[in-house]
């Protein structure tokens, strides 16, 4: 009986030791080791990132030039698409036009260049004049986009609206090594065939792209539209060589 109890207390202790052994191995990782709690920051991480300028949230800003009555230039031109590369050999004095990027430092200012009007070429009802821009610095510079330009009177008061950019067309950055040119049109309508309003101006006030200063030249060419019908005057692109 004695070796019966003894036995008895024995099996007790051995399913006891393995019901402990069990509790234990359940709370672990595993292991056979306890982990402890899991925690994770209370910081969330934006969606998707701030995609404005100083990450303020504000969006950043963006600026456009427009001409003026004072012929402000631009380079600027959103429809301009293609890719090309020219030489203009006109004279001997073209420069080399490309459309890679925009204009930067090496742009020629308004001290570096001499202003003209070259001769019109008329044809359908319209009168088409190239005007010149000719770096005249010792370094090699470079024009791209739209001249601005106004008509004007003797005392600089502007003649009529400002001129209307065509669009449509391929923009090209000009490079003009020292004596070379390059022309951008000015045209508008006949007034005698349009029966629009005329003046006789002075000069045209020309600035040349992203400059502020302007060139005056000497108007010699007659009355020019200012109002009513047909008065609209347009400007193109500039490309290599004189226009000639």
């Amino acid at each position: 009986m004695a070796n019966s109890s003894q036995s008895l207390r024995r099996a007790a202790l051995l399913v006891s030791a393995v019901a402990v052994l069990g509790l234990t191995t359940a709370c672990g990782d595993g292991s056979g080791t306890v982990s402890s709690p899991q925690t994770e920051s209370g910081t969330a991480a934006p969606a998707g990132g701030d995609t404005t300028a100083d990450g303020s949230g504000t969006p950043a800003a963006t600026s456009s030039a427009t001409n003026t009555g004072t012929g402000a230039g631009t380079g600027s031109n959103p429809t301009a698409s293609g890719s090309s590369t020219s030489t203009s050999t006109s004279s001997g004095s073209g420069g080399t036009s490309t459309n890679s990027g925009t204009a930067s430092s090496s742009r020629c200012h308004t001290s570096e260049l001499n202003a003209k009007v070259g001769g019109n070429d008329p044809g359908a009802g319209q009168e088409n004049f190239p005007i010149v821009l000719t770096n005249t610095s010792g370094r090699t510079c470079t024009v791209r986009g739209y001249p601005g330009a106004a008509f004007a009177s003797a005392s600089g008061q502007q003649l009529g609206p400002d001129p209307q950019r065509e669009t449509g067309a391929t923009v090209t950055t000009i490079t003009l090594k020292p004596g070379q040119s390059a022309w951008a049109g000015l045209s508008f309508s006949n007034p005698e065939i349009s029966g629009a309003k005329t003046a006789t101006p002075a000069t045209l006030v020309v600035t040349p792209p992203d400059e502020k200063d302007s060139l005056k030249v000497k108007w010699t060419n007659g009355t020019v539209p200012v109002s009513g019908n047909a008065s609209s005057v347009r400007l193109s692109v500039f490309s290599a060589g004189t226009g000639a």
